[in-house]
């Protein structure tokens, strides 16, 4: 948990802070992994924990192939402590209440930012010293520089603040608690004036009424947020293919399918997309597409695509509890409702992921660990629900990966039709 508060709030990126150039991440993170090896209880049953090392392996190797081998070690010493802070975390919530606990210092952590955001906001500079960018959106400190990046961490966020606020006790505070870090979160989503992040809680509200209320219910309510969302003064309202940062972004698709064709197996090396354009992809599929080619979209889509599958098999199981078991189903009700809250967290992050160059950032695998570690856990306390199984799925995710670059294909040739 330390990690992850280091990793989130960031305090040894102040400028006032006492211990500046102590590298604190790094040696929590070692520190971590040195008590996770002493200890007995490892776990690598999901399909996640051998995609990553895949993953890993395939970045690395698309860099080694441009003759590049400094790159390519220089890529496994940055991605190999993703990793291993995947493996950590997943294996460290080993019980409900330590995922629950895992959601509340990610809600706390973001809801920090957010209030950095709102002062940021009022006075031009937040306390980290950092300032209201020029188009006044506002921004944090390393990897939450970018105000894009700053929206993706409130809006996984706020599905867990509504989980925790739903919970009530002392009195109803910890629920008016709860509720209003959420509406933190939302009026930090607005701040940052993400157009992503803005499209991210629409997606997320339409797959909690999906699940809760059917579709109907679910396409209204988004169809009226989508209105909602044009109506504010917010650069959502000029989303346009022919508006200069969205021509930009299908140019810089066009651009990553291009290297793709030029080197379809492996790609043209994790990192090297801007070597090829000036631009970035802004678009995670296209990066790892064009990065790391068909072998490294296949991997990466199974790994996203099992996160997915584990939330939703929750949702969709019947454990087929009867009158005498009422609390073996109250249990199984609490494991439903979080599975619901991360399957939103996955929609808001993986909707304004599809404008963004996110593949490889520590958040999605941060949250991707909290996914499995969930999973895994109620699969312990209810071992009728089916697991699993990467050996019963290796023909599909191929035919997957297939099918999502010619989808990205006919995406793009038809929004370059409307410029």
């Amino acid at each position: 948990m330390v990690y992850l508060l280091l990793v989130l709030i960031r305090p040894q990126e102040y400028p006032q802070w006492p211990l500046a150039g102590v590298p604190l991440l790094p040696l929590a993170l070692v520190l971590g992994l040195g008590v996770w090896l002493l200890s007995r209880n490892k776990r690598f049953d999901a399909p996640q924990y051998l995609l990553l090392l895949a993953f890993l392996a395939v970045t690395c190797l698309s860099v080694l192939l441009t003759g590049w081998s400094g790159g390519a070690l220089q890529q496994f010493s940055e991605f190999a402590a993703i990793v291993v802070s995947f493996f950590l975390l997943a294996n460290a919530l080993d019980s409900r209440e330590r995922v629950v606990a895992a959601m509340a210092v990610f809600t706390l952590s973001a809801s920090v930012l957010a209030l950095h955001g709102a002062g940021q906001a009022a006075t031009g500079v937040g306390w980290t010293g950092a300032e209201l960018v020029g188009d006044g959106r506002i921004q944090y400190l390393g990897i939450f520089s970018d105000p894009n990046d700053l929206g993706m961490l409130f809006v996984l966020c706020m599905p867990m603040a509504a989980y925790l606020g739903s919970r009530g006790g002392l009195m109803g505070l910890r629920r008016l608690f709860w509720w209003s870090l959420c509406l933190l979160l939302l009026y930090g989503v607005y701040l940052t004036h993400s157009r992503g992040a803005l499209l991210s809680v629409i997606a997320m509200i339409g797959i909690w009424v999906l699940v809760r209320r059917g579709v109907f219910a679910a396409g209204t309510l988004a169809g009226a947020a989508l209105v909602g969302l044009l109506l504010m003064p917010s650069r959502v309202s000029e989303i346009d293919v022919q508006e200069e940062s969205a021509l930009g972004r299908v140019e810089a698709w066009y651009e990553g399918l291009l290297m793709f064709q030029s080197s379809p197996v492996f790609g043209v090396g994790t990192g090297r997309f801007t070597e090829y354009h000036y631009l970035t992809a802004h678009n995670s599929l296209v990066l790892v597409l064009a990065e790391n080619g068909i072998v490294g979209l296949t991997v990466w889509l199974a790994f996203v695509g099992y996160c997915f599958w584990m939330m939703v098999r929750i949702l969709r199981h019947d454990p087929g509890y009867v009158e005498g078991e009422e609390e073996q189903a109250w249990e199984w009700y609490e494991d439903w409702r979080i599975a619901l809250t991360l399957l939103a967290s996955l929609v808001g992050f993986f909707t304004a992921a599809f404008f963004l160059s996110r593949s490889y950032v520590i958040l999605l695998y941060l949250l991707a660990a909290v996914v499995v570690a969930h999973f895994c856990g109620v699969r312990d306390r209810h071992p009728q629900l089916p697991a699993l199984e990467l050996r019963e799925h290796l023909g599909r995710w191929p035919v997957i990966g297939v099918a999502t670059a010619a989808g990205l294909f006919v995406v793009v040739k038809v929004l370059l039709a409307l410029v």
